[in-house]
């Protein structure tokens, strides 16, 4: 698992500031006009290298009469491994570029080398001395794959501001093919056994495009976006795309998000937290490569990718399991240790418990998995399939004038085979 190491956000700014004074619960400091945090990237890979790069996140504040609220959010992230993984992403969301709509625009380009896949269903036993083995010359839970993805969303109100309805289109493009990394052989992967024996069709082994449409409605009832302290986020919509590039399949999901924030102490700074969701194909046949996208409506990390990875199940492999729906949980504890002013900016340091858990409710191509393994039946194997996964953890969080949040995230996988623990540094709460 990739472990991140960012330098310190304070020291950044103690160099255009060195006369900064901390200053221990001190009322919040009101932000105008264009505030940004920029931030270096920095990780180690055994496989890939390191990793080097930069981000940034600007926020308008126009007047400040809207603070801690903005104008204007841009988040522009462009990192790099020294054995070619590449992300560049950009993400825009402002309530006013459109009078009375939110608008959301996300545009990222990743290249993975060693792209995740475990099987379907959660059914493949995972044998860690195979992953990624130079010695044996095997990585077989790898393959190589590129993707562009290209997003816009929109939301307006029904009934007051609460209530909105959603609207927004995608397009993703997908290239997929064996291992290319020098030091293993490509043919001794999961992805190319599943090729052989017919569970990846052949018109979907190089990846492939599709224009997805979003509709549906949205209750948001929270105080303040970025970092809730009470209210309800909650969100229902379909998504399909239709064979506009005669890739030869077509598909419609529906997804459904149940957040809610309970304030338990005066101050907020005691916040119980809980996140329900839904997603699931509900006609066509989704094609192997859609099938760990998770789907939202306002996107709070650079990856959605599931089921497992840091935005579902913490600390479980990403993309442990895939199939046709999904059903997961997130609660956590969120609790502020104590606030301060430091170079002009409003900060506050807080940790955040928690437990996720999920399962696949309909597997996918189980059929076709029977036949290819007919040592187990399709009972055994649905059953197999929907069983329960979960993971714990704990996290620390750095929040600047509540907007820009750094996380660093550990958790424990409490199921075998699902990986260790785990470190995540990121940005944001998960939900």
């Amino acid at each position: 698992m990739k472990k991140f190491i960012l330098l310190l956000l304070a020291a950044l700014y103690c160099v255009s500031s060195p006369a900064a004074v901390a200053v221990r619960d001190t009322a919040t400091i009101h932000k105008t006009g264009w505030n940004f945090a920029p931030l270096p990237v920095v990780s180690y890979n055994s496989d890939l290298g390191f990793q080097y790069g930069v981000c940034c996140d600007l926020f308008n504040y126009s007047d400040g009469s809207m603070f801690p609220n903005y104008r204007d959010h841009f988040y522009v992230e462009a990192s790099r491994y020294t054995k070619q993984q590449t992300l560049l992403y950009t993400q825009y969301n402002s309530d006013y570029l459109i009078p009375n709509i939110q608008s959301t625009f996300v545009a990222s380009y990743q290249l993975d080398p060693m792209y995740y896949f475990y099987g379907f269903n959660g059914l493949e036993t995972y044998d860690p001395g195979l992953n990624a083995n130079k010695e044996l010359r095997t990585a077989r839970y790898s393959y190589w794959r590129s993707m562009i993805r290209v997003m816009a969303d929109f939301q307006g109100n029904i009934i007051g501001p609460n209530f909105r309805w959603a609207a927004g289109a995608a397009f993703w493009n997908f290239r997929i093919a064996d291992l290319k990394m020098d030091g293993y052989d490509a043919e001794n992967t999961l992805f190319y056994e599943y090729k052989s024996n017919g569970l990846i069709r052949p018109e979907e082994a190089d990846g492939g495009s599709h224009l997805e449409l979003k509709l549906g409605a949205v209750y948001d009832t929270r105080d303040f976006a970025p970092s809730p302290s009470r209210g309800i986020w909650a969100e229902a919509f379909f998504t399909g795309a239709p064979d506009f590039f005669r890739a030869g399949t077509s598909y419609l999901k529906f997804c459904a998000h149940f957040r809610q924030y309970l304030s338990i102490a005066r101050n907020d700074a005691f916040v119980f937290a809980y996140h329900l969701a839904y997603q699931g194909t509900v006609a066509g046949r989704t094609p192997f490569y859609l099938l760990q996208n998770i789907y939202n409506l306002r996107m709070l990390q650079t990856s959605s990718e599931g089921l497992g990875s840091a935005n579902t199940i913490r600390a479980v492999m990403p993309c442990r399991l895939l199939g046709e729906s999904y059903a997961w949980a997130n609660v956590e504890f969120r609790i502020r240790l104590f606030k301060f002013n430091l170079i002009k900016q409003s900060w506050y340091v807080g940790v955040n418990p928690f437990f996720d858990c999920g399962a696949v409710l309909r597997p996918y191509e189980i059929e076709k998995y029977a036949s290819a393994y007919p040592e187990r039946s399709v009972e055994e194997l649905k059953a197999a399939s929907r069983a329960f996964h979960s993971s714990v953890g704990l996290g620390l969080k750095l929040g600047m004038n509540r907007n820009f949040i750094l996380s660093v995230e550990g958790a424990q996988p409490l199921n075998r085979g699902d990986g260790e623990f785990g470190v995540n540094v990121g940005f944001n709460y998960v939900f």
